[in-house]
Order: structure tokens, then C-alpha cells, then sequence
């Protein structure tokens, strides 16, 4: 009789109707139009296979349902998926047209229909086909005893066709199971370009078998063999992505000039370089009038361009300053008979050459601002950058580069290695609204690229500089440009890092190792409660000129388990305002809790600083938020009269820089209250 109550429970447990606004859908789809009911998953859940896809969909299929299964704890029947049509009663269909080729341009559009006893997903290829499994694998729901997907109807295909995240592993080297814990993450937020920073004078990432200096000498023995390369870019054409390779020249030379010293640009007579311990922008340069030169460039890329399918090269081509060829009387002579009027015209020269060598290998090359001159080839792409820091005009590049005839792709407010909040990021958009751009301009306008440079990362941390504020511009470059709630993102938001965490990234689990060190293996609460309410210093302040931290510096401290939103911090602005707004009982409440809970946290951290010397540098902001809590509290709860100079002398502390290289985010919010 008990098992005859529990399924008579089951279907109407199950059929609790979801709203749109309560799915955790990131990216956003085009169009989706939910009604009522639901599909309940059972162990004798199985999909099957239709059309003339590519065998990415086979791996991809048992991928989904290997998740599915974590999930849900259903252990279900079907094992792995080899062949179409190998359940054709299957609940899940998927059907697709024809082989995707990876790459840009490419038809990933999906439509996924769930109804009671069956979901269908149609795509033209089983790349739109995979998004349409990331996208059924975040409508799961659940009841209390059971887990269903509603019933709804999607279709969706991307807004740009280039949405990609740049890693950098020339300055702190990343091991292969970091890219490919990041290829997976971006599979799942429908991200399709990978940009592997491989070379920068901090280090040579890359093995040229015909010339093993590189790596024997400006490695330090961390690099990727070439095996390890075909690896990572069949992992991540099985997840559909293409992988963009990056080897910066003729600045950012360092690396490359250590190993060969005779292709700089140098005037000395025992020539010799080194490779950069420090971050920051470094002089050594390849001499562009050297045969030498391009005889090494053109022998690397023979080795380098067939491990990459893809056709797309990027030669960094940033930050040459130009200091080593002013001072070279002989460049200096090469520039007058070449009628080169300066660095740029010289730079463009030298950057010219390298497009033969790689469009023998169907490559076109792609470059950093810097290299669009007047004479640059249009069949380049210009890689977008420079903004505010730079002191120019926000993503000019990106509106100079279209209108001149240049595809183009942008970075500039992407850059999420600046620690940025991820409103910044999100409301970003690669066509600006205050500019007017023709059809054939916008459509030259590819999409964009977050970027992970990693002077301040290591394998420890960089997956919170990376997610989730990375799924967020992947919302922004694939979905509708209307879809922009900052509500609705944050909360999203919480669902989707904690699945990114299902999927290997450590965000969260490694910001736990982190404080443990620091609290010496003590309870870590308090340090955490302190960490959501700070973050990193931004815009690269925290290692102005490259003097604190090195290439070698283990990043473990209270700032590297910091991250750039502070969970509580966004949640006490909403309850500042709202009691500003409306001072009940229960907007009260909500700002005092915050004011209890750092006022014992400080406690906490002062008794943990006793057995554990890397709090110290904390104690002192800690103070200065408890000092305000109290003050404050007695003023909310009528206990006191504000002294108004007494809190804004408290505030103004916050503004000293603190030695721990974090800034107390609740400031804004706390003025507020002050007033």
C-alpha cells in the first residue's frame, strides 16, 4: 500500500509548473516557449542517434548522459553510445543533417522540443546538436522525489559566430588537464574558440623538434609537447571548438631571443637575453631586416600550423615598443632604403612576410591592434584590446578595423584577468550602440574573446579568474542583445557555477584550499565570510611594474582566494536599498545580520591569527568593517545618534591600500547607510 501512495504521488509532484523566469538557461536561448507538463526521467532513459553527424556527437551523447546520471543518481541503463540509429525507440531522438566542420561560420542552430513521453532535438549539424544537449541538460528540474524536464519548445542559434576565451600559459604554464577542464566549460556555455597563448617573454610553451633550444632553454622544462597539443585540440574538436594558436612576435621576444640571441635587435657585441620573471612589457625584439629572422619563424610554423586543423593563426604582433630598433643604426639604415617612414610601417613590413608562410598552410593571420596600419593586408583579422588603461577610446579599434574593411574581433572589456566586476563584462556589447555601422560593417564584427592573461594565476586559481563571470560574456556574445537583467544574471548565476564545477573546473573547491593554508588547516568559516566581502585590487594594481610577484610566486594567499564579485557584497547592496527604501522589520533585519555576522567574524579571525601568521595582514580591514558594523548597528536599531565624522573616518581607511592586495567591496553600500 506505501509503494501504491508513492507512485500515485509521483506525477503530481512532477507536474509543478515551472516558470521561464525561474530557469537556470545560460546562454539565454532565442526563443523559447515553455507550457505545461513535464517528461520524467526514469533509469530506462536512452537517446538515439539520426542523420549523417559527425562521430564528435557519439562522444558528446554519452558525455550528456554520464552527467544526466551524476545528477540525477538514476544509474541509467544506457551504456555508451558507437553508431547511429541504435535505439530507435529511444525518449531523447537527435537528429542531424550532415557533418559540422569546426570553425567560424558554421551552422549551430538547434531546436529542442520536450513533450510528455518524448524529447527531440533537431539541428543541421552536431555541433547545434551538442548545444542542444547543454541546453536540455539545464532545464533539469527536480521534486522531491524525482527529476523531470518541462515540457517546451526552443530555438536557437548564436549571435556571433566567434565566442572564445584566451589562456595564456607563457607566464605561469598551465598543465593540459587545466585546458581541458576549461574546454569542457566552455562547451557548456556554448563557447566555440580557444586562443592558446603559447609564447611571451616569460616563456616558450611549445615543442619544435627541429630546434629544442626553445624549449630547453626558455621553458624552464614547462611546455607542451607536440603529442600533448594533438591532444587538446581533438578534446576540444569533439566538443566543438576550435583551437587558435598564439605565437607573439616580434615583440614579447624574450623567450625565443634567449634561444637565439641573433635574430634580435640588439646592438652589442655578446648579445644575450633572457627569459622575464617579472610581468610587464619587456624591450627584446626579433630584428625584422634579419634573414635569420624569418628562416626560424617560417621552420616553427611548419611545425606549429599542422597540429592546428583550424584556420587561424594569431601572431600576437602588441606592445613593441620599438626601443631595440631605434637604437639598431643598422634597422635604422634598413627602414630608409626600404622608404619606412617609422616602427609601424616597419612593423607592418615585418608582419607581411608571415602571411605566406602561414597561408601555406590555409591560415590567415590574426594580430593585436597594433598590427592595423595603412598598408596592413584586409585579409587579416584585428584582435581588439586597448581601452581606458590604455588611454584610448574603448574598443576603437574594433569600429576602426570594420569600417575599414578588417574582421575583427573584440577583447577590449573582456579582459577578465583585470578582476572586473562581471556587470562590466556582461553589458559589453561588440556593437556599440552609439555608433553607426552598415550591414557589411557589423557582419565584419565576428564576435569577441574573454582573455585569462596569467602573471597573478596559476593551476591553483585560475579557474576563478576565469568562471563564472566567463559564462556571463558567453551569454552576451551569444544571446540576444536584449537579454541584459543584471537580476536574472546573478541569479542564473548561482546554478550555473555550481555545474561548472560537476564538469572539473575548481573555482570553488580550490578557493577552499586556499583558505585552509591560510588559516593554517583551522576552521576556515570566518576567512571565508571575509572573503565575500572582498576582492582582488583591479586594473593590475595589485603588481604595479611587476614588483611584488613573480613568475615563480605561489599565488596562496587571502587575495588569490578573493574573487572579483563578492557574493555577500552584491547581496548587501539589495538589502541596503531595499531598507532605504522601506525601513521594516524585515529590511532591518537583513542589514544587521550583515553587521552581526562581521562583527563576529572579526573575533573569529583575531583568535585563528594566533595559530596562523597569514591572517595578520587581514586583521586591520577586518577591525575597520567591525568598528563600522557596530556603529552602525546601534544607529539602525535607535541605540545611538550617527556620528557622522566618526563613520566617515572609518570609511576613509578603506581607502589605504591594505598589504593583503584586497579592497573591502561593501563600501559603496555602507556610505549609503551613513548619510
Amino acid at each position: 500500500m506505501k509503494y501504491i501512495l508513492i507512485l500515485l504521488i509521483i506525477p503530481f509532484l512532477s507536474n509543478s509548473q515551472i516558470k521561464k523566469e525561474e530557469l537556470d538557461l545560460m546562454p539565454w536561448p532565442q526563443n523559447i516557449n515553455l507550457t505545461s507538463g513535464t517528461f520524467t526521467l526514469s533509469k530506462s532513459f536512452k537517446l538515439n542517434i539520426t542523420g549523417n553527424p559527425n562521430p564528435r556527437i557519439f562522444v558528446g551523447a554519452t558525455n550528456f548522459l554520464r552527467r544526466l546520471d551524476g545528477r540525477t543518481g538514476l544509474f541509467l541503463e544506457q551504456a555508451f553510445i558507437t553508431k547511429n540509429n541504435e535505439v530507435p525507440g529511444a525518449e531523447l531522438q537527435i537528429n542531424c543533417i550532415r557533418n559540422g566542420k569546426v570553425g567560424l561560420n558554421e551552422d549551430e542552430s538547434y531546436a529542442l522540443t520536450i513533450s510528455s513521453n518524448k524529447i527531440m532535438i533537431n539541428a543541421v549539424t552536431d555541433l547545434g546538436a551538442l548545444h542542444g544537449l547543454e541546453t536540455l541538460l539545464q532545464l533539469l528540474q527536480n521534486t522531491s522525489i524525482s527529476y523531470y524536464f518541462p515540457m517546451v519548445e526552443i530555438t536557437d542559434s548564436p549571435r556571433f559566430t566567434w565566442r572564445g576565451l584566451m589562456i595564456d600559459a607563457a607566464r605561469h604554464f598551465q598543465p593540459v588537464d587545466v585546458i581541458k577542464r576549461n574546454l569542457d566549460a566552455m562547451a557548456s556555455m556554448k563557447m566555440n574558440v580557444f586562443h592558446w597563448h603559447l609564447a611571451d617573454d616569460q616563456g616558450w610553451r611549445i615543442e619544435i623538434k627541429k630546434h629544442p633550444k626553445l624549449t630547453k632553454l626558455a621553458s624552464d622544462g614547462y611546455y607542451y609537447t607536440q603529442e600533448e597539443i594533438k591532444t587538446v585540440v581533438k578534446y576540444a574538436d569533439q566538443r566543438g571548438i576550435l583551437v587558435v594558436p598564439e605565437i607573439d612576435v616580434p615583440g614579447h621576444g624574450s623567450a625565443i631571443l634567449t634561444a637565439y640571441p641573433e635574430i634580435g635587435s640588439k646592438v652589442s657585441n655578446e648579445v644575450t637575453y633572457t627569459v622575464g620573471r617579472r610581468s610587464g612589457i619587456y624591450t627584446p625584439t626579433l630584428d625584422p631586416t634579419n634573414p635569420k629572422t624569418y628562416q626560424l619563424l617560417s621552420e616553427i610554423f611548419d611545425e606549429v600550423c599542422p597540429l592546428f586543423p583550424g584556420n587561424y593563426f594569431h601572431i600576437g604582433g602588441d606592445e613593441n615598443q620599438g626601443k631595440e630598433w631605434d637604437a639598431n643604426p643598422k634597422i635604422q639604415e634598413f627602414k630608409k632604403k626600404n622608404g619606412l617612414a617609422n616602427n609601424h610601417e616597419l612593423q607592418t613590413y615585418f608582419t607581411m612576410k608571415l602571411i605566406p608562410m602561414l597561408k601555406k598552410y590555409n591560415k590567415e593571420l590574426m594580430g593585436w591592434e597594433e598590427i592595423m596600419t595603412k598598408d596592413m593586408s584586409k585579409e587579416a583579422i584585428i584582435h581588439s584590446w586597448k581601452g581606458a588603461n590604455e588611454s584610448v577610446v574603448p574598443g576603437g579599434s574594433l569600429i576602426a578595423a570594420a569600417k575599414n574593411g578588417y574582421k575583427t574581433v573584440l577583447s577590449n572589456g573582456y579582459y577578465i584577468d583585470l578582476m572586473l566586476s562581471i556587470q562590466s563584462h556582461y553589458l559589453n556589447d561588440p556593437i556599440p550602440k552609439n555608433i553607426v555601422l552598415t550591414a557589411e560593417e557589423k557582419a565584419r564584427i565576428l564576435g569577441g574573446e574573454a582573455t585569462m592573461w596569467s602573471e597573478l594565476v596559476t593551476p591553483l586559481n585560475i579557474d576563478s579568474r576565469i568562471w563564472p563571470r566567463t559564462a556571463a560574456i558567453a551569454e552576451r556574445l551569444w544571446s540576444n542583445e536584449n537579454i541584459n537583467d543584471l537580476n536574472s544574471l546573478h541569479k542564473r548565476l548561482k546554478t550555473i557555477s555550481f555545474r561548472l564545477e560537476e564538469l572539473g573546473i575548481m573555482h570553488l573547491r580550490n578557493k577552499e584550499v586556499i583558505l585552509s593554508n591560510i588559516c593554517n588547516n583551522q576552521d576556515t568559516k570566518a576567512l571565508r565570510d571575509f572573503s565575500n566581502v572582498c576582492e582582488p585590487l583591479k586594473n593590475y594594481k595589485r603588481n604595479g611594474g611587476g614588483k611584488k610577484y613573480f613568475m615563480f610566486s605561489p599565488l596562496t594567499l587571502f587575495a588569490d582566494a578573493c574573487t572579483a564579485d563578492a557574493f555577500d557584497a552584491y547581496a548587501f547592496d539589495i538589502a541596503v536599498n531595499n531598507f532605504l527604501e522601506n525601513k521594516n522589520k524585515e529590511s532591518q533585519t537583513a542589514v544587521t545580520n550583515f553587521f552581526k555576522k562581521w562583527i563576529a567574524m572579526d573575533a573569529d579571525l583575531n583568535n585563528l591569527s594566533g595559530n596562523a601568521p597569514l591572517i595578520q595582514p587581514l586583521l586591520p580591514l577586518s577591525k575597520n568593517l567591525k568598528d563600522i558594523s557596530e556603529e552602525l548597528l546601534l544607529v539602525i536599531e535607535n541605540k545611538k545618534t550617527v556620528n557622522t565624522d566618526q563613520l566617515n573616518g572609518l570609511l576613509e581607511q578603506f581607502n589605504t591600500r591594505s598589504p593583503a592586495d584586497v579592497e573591502v567591496v561593501v563600501l559603496a553600500s555602507l556610505k549609503k547607510l551613513s548619510q
